[in-house]
């Protein structure tokens, strides 16, 4: 039995799909986040985001959307939500940290809405 697939050409509104043209856009991105899976680059990324940063040749704008912690910005950039939960726990954002940041609201009013059914 096999499950259904999206259409390539189908988007869900407001949704990324994580596709190959998005694997290749967050290339720097998804490298770079990777590669906080180890403690020594953890620790190099507290000491000097920026030159972390740059080791991996990350664009300007793919910088400031890392130095804003815009993990909707990261997202629609290419980068996959498996990777950025590894530059959130590294930046003190945790996964609902991240949530409450992508809908535009507070740790507080994320966390209310985790037991209302349908909630989005």
């Amino acid at each position: 039995m096999t499950t259904p697939q999206l259409t390539p050409d189908v988007r869900i509104q407001g949704s990324e799909v994580f596709d190959l043209a998005q694997s290749w856009r967050g290339y720097r991105i998804n490298k770079m986040c990777n590669a906080l899976s180890q403690a020594g680059n953890r620790d190099a990324f507290r000491r000097d985001e920026e030159a972390f940063m740059a080791a991996f040749r990350l664009t300007e704008q793919e910088k400031q959307l890392v130095r804003e912690r815009d993990f909707s910005g990261l997202l629609a950039a290419g980068g996959n939500i498996y990777f950025l939960l590894k530059l959130g726990v590294v930046t003190g954002n945790g996964l609902y940290a991240m949530g409450a940041r992508m809908r535009g609201e507070s740790y507080e009013q994320f966390l209310a809405t985790r037991n209302d059914r349908g909630a989005t």
